[in-house]
């Protein structure tokens, strides 16, 4: 007999957490209500991230999409000066 077959009805319909385990199985916890997820494998309330600034990779501002817009830049200025350096080399 499967363990889930003595669990009240409500628990046997609820959708299942399918995270993978490391068993390399799924995860047959229930779901929280309105995730995905089981509590343990990131449906708990809180879990995932902080938004916005409180979020650690917004410190140093280095992977701002004006700041990789602007290394791309200087990357494709570096590169049209290298041409022009190397075909007045060639004159």
């Amino acid at each position: 007999m499967h363990s889930l077959d003595r669990q009240p009805t409500p628990f046997r319909l609820a959708p299942r957490c399918c995270a993978r385990t490391r068993q390399g199985v799924e995860c047959q916890s229930p779901a929280v209500s309105g995730k995905r997820r089981c509590r343990m494998h990131g449906g708990a309330r809180g879990s995932g991230a902080p938004q916005g600034e409180a979020n650690g990779r917004y410190r140093d501002g280095l992977r701002t999409k004006e700041a990789v817009a602007l290394r791309a830049e200087v990357r494709r200025l570096q590169s049209s000066a290298r041409d022009l350096l190397g075909a007045l080399s060639g004159v």
